[in-house]
């Protein structure tokens, strides 16, 4: 090959890495005090509590600006790459599980609320009423598929081995042989025309616009699924992500929980 050839070569190389570093944005590492606090959370319930929080941080001069996700995936990676600076839709267990699959320098800082699940269906009336063979949907990402399971053996529909986070290798009895179908959480309400039943998280049931109150059971409230606000490592002592915590968890947007939704979603604090 000619000389003239890597010359051209090794300018193509060069100008190409160039242009990468210019798309790849790196992580935001700090949080800048000109720009709005940007803050993920799903579509739903958590959605409308930052819309209060959002008007109530406005009042003490915090701006909010608010990053509505479709997916339960997206806000820690948003999360993580510095493009959000704090996330709002999760419970504790699944963001330990996301941190341990992917490495994500991400923590929680405070609860914010739990969203009971509950068992839904458009074809029977009561979980005893169950027939034989039904197909149960459930959620298929790994913590909330683990957590269904045991809502389902704490409404006595099937029996799991002891183990932290089963799967449903792990159901050792079932009676009604119940088939369960894994599905993305977001869907399970849309599915429900073709499911004899479907555990939903309580966010994609407000969501889909179902009343909660219809569900067939709900989750105790003796669980660890409290759902947290979410920071990178070393931004929870910045004093905007301080006040905005303090914000949530204040008795306003405690009254604020309640009085709109009913005691569909809890206020997870202060227990």
């Amino acid at each position: 090959m000619t000389k003239k050839f890597w010359f051209i070569f090794l300018g193509l190389l060069v100008i190409g890495v160039g242009i990468f570093g210019v798309l790849r944005k790196p992580a935001r590492t700090s949080l800048s005090p000109e720009q709005p606090l940007k803050v993920g959370v799903t579509a739903g319930p958590h959605a409308r509590i930052m819309e209060h929080v959002k008007s109530e941080a406005k009042k003490q001069g915090l701006d909010i600006e608010i990053i509505e996700f479709n997916d339960f995936m997206l806000p820690n990676e948003a999360l993580n790459q510095g493009e959000i600076d704090v996330n709002c839709y999760q419970h504790q267990p699944f963001l330990d599980e996301q941190v341990k699959a992917r490495g994500y320098k991400i923590h929680s800082i405070a609860k914010t609320v739990l969203m009971p699940m509950g068992l839904y269906s458009q074809s029977v009336k009561s979980a005893k009423d169950l027939p034989e063979g039904s197909v149960i949907g459930i959620p298929n990402d790994p913590t909330n598929a683990g957590r269904a399971l045991q809502f389902l053996e704490q409404i006595g529909l099937i029996r799991l081995n002891s183990v932290k986070n089963p799967t449903v290798l792990d159901i050792m009895a079932n009676p009604k042989q119940l088939k369960i179908k894994e599905l993305d959480a977001p869907t399970l309400a849309m599915t429900l025309p073709d499911v004899t039943a479907a555990v939903i998280n309580t966010d994609w049931v407000v969501s889909a616009r179902l009343d909660p109150k219809s569900s067939l059971a709900i989750e105790s409230p003796d669980t660890p699924y409290t759902n947290v606000l979410t920071v990178r490592i070393g931004q929870e002592k910045d004093s905007r992500i301080q006040k905005l915590v303090a914000i949530y968890q204040s008795d306003e947007t405690k009254s604020f929980i309640i009085k709109t939704f009913q005691g569909v979603v809890i206020p997870g604090w202060g227990w």
